[in-house]
């Protein structure tokens, strides 16, 4: 890799000591691993943490019931 490789997830160039690599593993097999910056790094955490909750504790998310209808 270069000095500048981009983002696995927004594409923009990152250097090599800025970027954080995920690896996600099962069994000790690698199933996917992807190079990040430090913005997609920090959303990768936050959508972890969110959906490794207890369904008991995560923040409800309103639903929009106006967002389906189509006005002509």
């Amino acid at each position: 890799m270069s000095d500048a490789d981009p983002c696995d997830a927004c594409g923009t160039a990152v250097e090599d000591a800025l970027s954080r690599t995920v690896r996600l593993s099962v069994d000790r097999s690698e199933i996917d691993s992807q190079r990040l910056c430090p913005n997609c790094f920090a959303e990768w955490i936050a959508r972890y943490r969110e959906e490794m909750q207890p369904e008991s504790e995560r923040t409800p998310v309103p639903k929009d019931g106006d967002a389906d209808i189509i006005v002509d």
